[in-house]
């Protein structure tokens, strides 16, 4: 069960006959000395933490240590909730959890770094959302997140989900990957299917650059969040209709890690290119440590 590479983690799910979640689950047990059972119950105390962050979220009652974020995740339910919006209520309501989870990061709340804070809004809005449009359990819900576990553990061996170190696209790009992959699991889809849809979701964020206002994970990181899973939804939907991806999953892994080794030093995570050299965010990025300043 140490594979590597997504080729040889579909050879073991064809070879033993089960899913991307089983294959990841007997990984865990084979290279720990932790039962079944342990390993499942510490899975299910992370999607317990992001269920509450979604809620903590949700209230509009927080805001951000630079001051950037609070009460976007509320407006964006409110909005949905009086019959508005374009995108359909799942969608809707994953962007809305995504950019909440940001709003409880950037307050200092906890949350689950998946597979970093910088994205850690995209799975629980995307799972949330999923499981209250298709009411799966939270047993369901925290198996399909071992699937959305291998793959972010593929994508590190083979590539990166660090911004410092492939931009926006391994961070946001990473989470929504391992979101799709886990949709398709949960609504049927073979491991194939997997990872096609997790390839497809790296393809739309090829060369995204990571240049957070500040440095902070603020802005523009809430609503990249909000892309991310609207991406994650709309490419597991893709795969389902039987509409295949044309890159393999291993390749656009290595394809998404040579590109953010491309990125210049400025756009990735240095705060010094980007959105965050624009005039008004370097006026924001004045008033945010001129405040720091005076306390």
């Amino acid at each position: 069960m140490k594979f590597k590479t997504g080729q040889a983690l579909l050879e073991q799910c064809k070879k033993e006959n089960i899913s991307i979640s089983e294959a990841m689950i007997q990984r865990e047990v084979s290279i720990s000395d932790s039962t079944r059972e342990e390993i499942i119950a510490r899975m299910s105390r992370a999607y317990g933490i992001m269920k509450d962050a979604v809620k903590e979220g949700a209230s509009g009652k927080l805001h951000s240590i630079g001051g950037l974020l609070g009460g976007e995740a509320r407006k964006m339910l409110d909005w949905t909730e009086n019959g508005h919006g374009t995108c359909g209520s799942t969608i809707s309501r994953a962007s809305a959890y995504a950019m909440g989870v940001l709003e409880v990061n950037a307050s200092m709340g906890l949350i689950v770094a998946a597979p970093t804070a910088g994205s850690s809004g995209v799975i629980p809005g995307v799972f949330l959302a999923l499981q209250e449009a298709h009411g799966f359990s939270d047993e369901q819900m925290t198996q399909a997140l071992f699937n959305a576990g291998a793959v972010g553990y593929l994508i590190m061996q083979n590539g990166t989900v660090a911004g410092a170190e492939g931009g926006c696209q391994a961070e946001i790009g990473s989470a929504a990957a391992m979101a799709s992959s886990a949709v398709v699991e949960l609504l049927g889809g073979t491991p194939e299917q997997c990872l096609d849809a997790a390839s497809d979701v790296m393809s739309g964020m090829l060369g995204l650059v990571c240049d957070p206002i500040a440095g902070l994970v603020e802005v523009p990181c809430q609503k990249r969040n909000a892309i991310g899973a609207a991406n994650a939804l709309v490419c597991a939907q893709m795969i389902l209709a039987g509409i295949p991806a044309r890159i393999p999953f291993d390749e656009m892994v290595t394809a998404m890690y040579r590109v953010g080794r491309s990125i210049p030093y400025e756009l990735r995570e240095t705060a010094l290119g980007g959105v965050a050299a624009t005039p008004t965010a370097c006026a924001l990025c004045d008033q945010i440590f001129c405040k720091k300043d005076k306390e």
